[in-house]
């Protein structure tokens, strides 16, 4: 009977301190999205208001997926922003625990995810299901409405740490402007001729039903998304 009372015990002692606190990460998590949804929205109005004489073609257009993905369309690049919807917790090998403010406090680092990619906007147009994409950054928020970037130093916010960019319009509204930049620097490179110059009938044929080639834009790095996702360590809230 006494041992079934410390398990119990501890069970709920962890529910009230690690699964309450995920669920504050959560809801935090979810607010930083419907700011980053609102940023999407006037950045679109705001840019298009500008380029009002331009080609419609290359005009920005939001759509709002759901819970969980948004996007907007620049150009001919697609940005497209995904929250995860469980919480998660940093492999011991990571950036993070280098510093000791963290060791100390170590549930200040369970953390929301909204992943940011990009792809050909043409990729979705004509359904190119071949098509790569890239996973361009990640933005990780805990439960104090803070967040940092891991991804291009490009987009500006540098070391993993939380605590210097609260979850607000502005920091958003920056994060958002930097991607965009980003991704309008990379054009896409013809492929190595050799790497196209045979192909079998069956391939022609499908290609030529499907209207596909495998396209991507190369980013100046390499992002493995799988390999990045599966080093921290998936928690369920």
């Amino acid at each position: 009977m006494e041992r079934h009372t410390e398990v119990r015990d501890g069970i709920i002692k962890t529910m009230l301190e690690k699964s309450q606190l995920k669920q504050v990460v959560y809801d935090n998590t979810k607010e930083a999205f419907t700011i980053l949804k609102k940023v999407l929205h006037d950045i679109v109005i705001e840019y298009n208001g500008i380029l009002k004489d331009a080609d419609e073609r290359i005009k920005l257009e939001y759509r709002d997926r759901g819970l969980f993905e948004t996007e907007i369309k620049v150009a001919g690049d697609l940005l497209i922003f995904n929250m995860h919807s469980n919480i998660f917790e940093f492999p011991r090998n990571h950036e993070i625990w280098k510093d000791s403010y963290y060791i100390d406090r170590p549930l200040v680092t369970y953390s929301g995810i909204i992943n940011m990619y990009n792809f050909l906007a043409d990729s979705f147009k004509y359904n190119r299901d071949e098509d790569l994409g890239y996973l361009i950054g990640r933005m990780f928020i805990n439960n104090e409405s803070t967040f940092f970037v891991e991804g291009r130093r490009e987009l500006g916010f540098g070391y993993p740490a939380f605590g210097k960019n609260k979850v607000d319009y502005e920091s958003l509204h920056q994060l958002v402007e930097s991607a965009i930049a980003y991704v309008l620097k990379f054009d896409l490179l013809v492929p190595p001729y050799n790497d196209v110059k045979i192909v079998n009938v069956d391939y022609m044929k499908e290609r030529i039903n499907k209207s596909k080639m495998q396209t991507g834009k190369r980013m100046g790095f390499e992002y493995n998304a799988i390999k990045g996702l599966s080093q921290v360590d998936t928690e369920i809230k």
